[in-house]
């Protein structure tokens, strides 16, 4: 398949179809090119794990167009949460919550939890937007590249490691260039798992 312009509304249309279809598609985020496939289809999320060479058990961060479609794969909304994702959503922050039961089983490697981000990338927001308007409540986005190599940050580099039979939607060099930090707040108190772009000062000062 070949790598599209994300700025191109038929681009968008056709990446959003391929997704609803159960489909692999990468797509740009302000952090890094994702390999996405619709969260709520394990059989979809399974497609991300053999294509990566990605074990099973590592859980993948489920993309959500705004907090509101968060709540679909949330059990709870913890206030820690609540105010994270109210500061820095869109952004480069994932929160990890209780996982609703029968939701995005595989994509969470079968654990309780699950991890969520809203992108801040306007390729990325048109295409979950799009998915969602198609049935998809959010994707599941590793980084789009084989499992233990160096994270993508432009379309090339995507299409180099999954060649011609994966569509790309090509959204330019990405601007942050490192995965988004991941905050657990399934917990209790909020633990910063992994710190990204975002400080812990920052992430301390919006709780």
């Amino acid at each position: 398949m070949p790598v599209l312009p994300g700025d191109a509304p038929a681009s968008i249309e056709r990446a959003a179809a391929a997704l609803a279809a159960g489909e692999l598609v990468a797509l740009p985020t302000e952090t890094v090119y994702g390999l996405a496939a619709r969260a709520d289809d394990d059989a979809a999320a399974r497609r991300i794990f053999a294509a990566k060479g990605r074990p099973a058990d590592h859980p993948l961060i489920v993309h959500v167009a705004d907090a509101e479609a968060a709540r679909a794969f949330a059990a709870d909304w913890p206030v820690a949460a609540q105010r994270l994702t109210a500061q820095f959503w869109p952004g480069p922050m994932s929160v990890v919550v209780h996982r609703r039961a029968g939701v995005a089983t595989v994509a969470a490697g079968s654990l309780p939890t699950v991890a969520l981000r809203c992108p801040d990338h306007p390729v990325a927001q048109a295409l979950l937007r799009a998915a969602h308007a198609a049935g998809v409540a959010g994707v599941a986005a590793p980084s789009a590249n084989r499992f233990g190599r160096v994270s993508p940050t432009t379309a090339a580099h995507v299409a180099g490691e999954f060649g011609d039979g994966l569509l790309v939607l090509d959204g330019g060099a990405c601007p942050v260039g490192i995965e988004s930090a991941i905050v657990d707040c399934s917990r209790g108190r909020p633990v910063l798992l992994r710190p990204g772009v975002l400080t812990r000062t920052a992430l301390e000062a919006a709780l």
